[in-house]
């Protein structure tokens, strides 16, 4: 048989780029190759002091020869010998048997280049970052990443060092594409990405885009995940339909995992994802709140941003556990009966070194020119949604959490700034589009596009959206940005700024409390107290009541309770059930220790009862976005600060709502309501249950034929100082 010869070795300036870390495509040279009828081996390991081919029985091979004293090794490969390993020496003795990189081929079919490419693959979460797999019978993990302008690309991490030498990863030119399958490679590995720029300059280290787990900052590895988890919401996820059930109660009680309680007997530290499903699920549930939603639960680096800048779309955070631990709380959630919103911020990105900035040394995220890519006011950098690969990364991280985690729906946030390119900029720091307008009309896309993807899914999306934008919860057939809801942001400032008044000067703000049933049916409204509202210096919603100790209650109190009789559904942030004095801070538990003083306990038990009266009482919730659920009784008695409504259900049944906003006691107060017979007083915030005077009722009143306000009946009541009440028919439907 002839010989094959001498190895034909590789050119000095290639293996030298290859020593360096500086060639661009390791495949050509590293793993086995045909040359001259047979098959040449080369390796690239630097701490080795020698190297051996051994096959899959850990027999000898061949002794690997040193060709670069910066540790390439060659060696031929025997004809018989299907598949090696590598048997490393190292310079104190000791070795390790390790599978070669590249030996394997790529794991992305043409198919997945393609929608990769195109921008369009729905599972992209299982394309790019690490997924662990089993390639040509051997266990390890994929790696891929997207970084078209970078000249160089290797993972990096414990299992090499952190040598950007060694893995260096395979392009797809097409797409821009770099991957490599790391044998033997599991979960629990660190890693990051080591980039070279276009022009050759190392780049600061990148965390995964796609990462599913990251260490604790200040560190930022990325950390190979593998879910384990059984799931055992089935019944749950069967009910979830593409067309939103708008006609359901939706109570929402809106949660910062760090700071709801926190365990005082071990370094006051936040409770874990699998702690909150012992204790906030059966609050939650005891309190009859229909959905929690999580301020972000996507990794970020500064807990002072409370998870509005975001580093990891594709992560829960590790503060409070691994992710499987996330979807135990999700499950156990759904086991209650409890929906689960989680905050999700697409609008901008930190500009952390280890994140998204510049990532393969181009503004590649981002707009290159920071009249587009920046926020002033956030410090931030804007996603390019004029980008297909970015709609691609945003659109398969909301699908990421809806199919993955279960999360029921999104709650978009900074929604004003993605469709203004004016948003907060002064003339000249903004460049219009395309027609000379101020509409961003990439982001406007993308926002319609998500809301189809996350409804096909079953999942529904609110909107914190503070302006008058049109149509942003109606359907995008019609014109619309397609969310389910969106936050009534009109509602809540001028609500807050009238119960802020002294209740002797209410009578000249009066329209503040009237003027949101102007446009209250233009859209598919949530009425937000969210933890906006909360910090800053704007008080706690009781700091923000006026008057003595007793009248701040009874304000909170009444006004509670008008946003539960008001049309929209509803969302109150943690603590204010406990009517706090303290603004929120994520440093720090919520004051359990109020729930001891009887006014505190009463606001708690107030908002259980209202829950617990909306959720089985249709008039208040079933038919929130027509005209049809909502009459006016009067909303002129702005001397008195009085205010009457009615809201009915789709089958004609409805309560009767009066507000009484001074600490005047209203006598024999005439309200016109539609039918005689017995109303009962189904709730009153006067009641001495809540910390009130108890005046009332005495739980029923008969209307008589006396008309008033345009209607054949009335009723005289009682209206008990700052406080609101609820009626209803006696014997009717829906109002027990």
């Amino acid at each position: 048989m002839k010989s094959p010869g001498p190895e034909p070795v590789p050119a000095r300036s290639a293996l030298d780029a290859l020593a360096e870390g500086r060639h661009s495509n390791p495949f050509a040279l590293l793993g086995p190759h045909p040359e001259n009828g047979v098959r040449r081996v080369r390796c690239l390991l630097p701490q080795a002091a020698s190297v051996s081919l051994i096959d899959r029985k850990g027999n000898d091979i061949a002794a690997m020869e040193r060709i670069h004293e910066a540790g390439i090794y060659t060696a031929t490969l025997p004809a018989r010998c299907r598949r090696y390993r590598l048997r490393v020496s190292g310079t104190s003795g000791q070795q390790q048997e390790i599978e070669d990189p590249y030996r394997f081929p790529s794991t992305l079919g043409e198919l997945d280049l393609y929608l990769l490419g195109e921008g369009s693959h729905r599972e992209i979460y299982r394309k790019l970052g690490s997924q662990c797999m089993k390639l040509l019978g051997i266990r390890g993990t994929r790696f891929a990443v997207w970084a078209p302008n970078a000249r160089r690309v290797s993972v990096i991490g414990d299992f090499n060092d952190w040598d950007g030498r060694r893995h260096v990863m395979r392009l797809h030119p097409g797409n821009g594409i770099w991957e490599i399958f790391l044998p033997e490679v599991a979960c629990g590995a660190k890693y990051k990405f080591e980039l070279l720029d276009r022009g050759g300059k190392l780049l600061p280290l990148k965390s995964d885009p796609f990462a599913h787990y990251f260490e604790a900052p200040p560190n930022n590895a990325s950390i190979v995940y593998q879910s384990r988890y059984r799931w055992t919401d089935q019944r749950w996820m069967s009910q979830r339909s593409p067309i939103p059930a708008l006609d359901r109660p939706l109570s929402i009680y809106e949660v910062h995992l760090g700071s709801w309680r926190r365990n005082t007997l071990e370094g006051n530290r936040s409770l874990s994802y699998r702690e909150h499903a012992r204790e906030l699920i059966d609050y939650v549930t005891d309190l009859g709140f229909t959905h929690v939603e999580f301020l972000p639960v996507t990794e970020h680096p500064f807990d002072g941003s409370w998870g509005y800048q975001p580093t990891g779309l594709y992560a829960p955070t590790q503060r409070f556990g691994e992710p499987d631990d996330f979807r135990y709380l999700v499950d156990r959630c759904h086991d209650a009966g409890i929906g689960v919103i989680i905050d999700w911020v697409p609008a901008h990105f930190p500009r952390d070194e280890h994140g998204l900035r510049r990532f393969d040394g181009t503004a590649l995220y981002e707009h290159e020119d920071p009249r587009k890519g920046e926020h002033a006011d956030w410090g931030t950098l804007i996603f390019n949604f004029g980008r297909r690969e970015i709609i691609n990364y945003l659109i398969g991280s909301a699908l990421y959490w809806i199919d993955e985690f279960h999360i029921d729906a999104l709650r978009v946030d900074a929604v004003a700034s993605m469709l203004y390119l004016d948003y907060s900029r002064k003339d000249g720091e903004w460049l219009p589009n395309e027609l000379g307008g101020n509409e961003n009309l990439e982001a406007i896309e993308f926002l319609r596009y998500l809301n189809r993807e996350v409804h096909l899914r079953g999942g529904i999306t609110f909107a914190e959206e503070s302006t008058a934008w049109p149509g942003v919860s109606r359907p995008t057939d019609y014109g619309g940005l397609g969310f389910t809801y969106k936050w009534n942001m009109g509602w809540m400032n001028d609500t807050l700024s009238y119960m802020g008044e002294d209740p002797v000067h209410r009578r000249y703000h009066h329209d503040k409390m009237t003027f949101g049933l102007v446009y209250a049916f233009n859209e598919n409204f949530v009425l937000p107290l969210s933890h906006d509202e909360v910090v800053h210096g704007k008080r706690s919603l009781l700091g923000r009541m006026p008057g003595d100790e007793w009248q701040k209650f009874a304000n909170l109190r009444a006004y509670l309770a008008l946003m539960y009789c008001h049309p929209g559904k509803k969302l109150l942030f943690m603590g204010a059930e406990l009517a706090q004095w303290q603004e929120w801070s994520h440093d720090r538990s919520l004051d359990w220790h109020l729930l001891r003083q009887p006014l505190h306990a009463g606001m708690q038990r107030l908002v259980r009862d209202l829950n617990r009266l909306y959720r089985f009482t249709p008039a208040l919730h079933q038919v929130d976005f027509d005209t049809q659920g909502f009459e006016w009784i009067d909303w002129q008695d702005r001397d008195a600060s009085v205010l009457a409504w009615i809201r009915r259900d789709c089958n004609g049944n409805f309560v009767v709502c009066v507000a009484n906003l001074t600490p005047v006691v209203r006598y024999h107060y005439a309200v016109g309501v539609p039918r005689r017979g017995t109303y009962v007083e189904l709730f009153n915030s006067d009641a001495a249950a809540y910390g009130g005077s108890n005046l009332g009722n005495a739980g029923h009143v008969e209307a008589s034929e006396n008309g008033s306000h345009g209607r054949p009946c009335s009723l005289l009541l009682t209206l008990p100082p700052l406080a609101t009440l609820i009626l209803g028919p006696a014997g009717t439907g829906g109002t027990n």
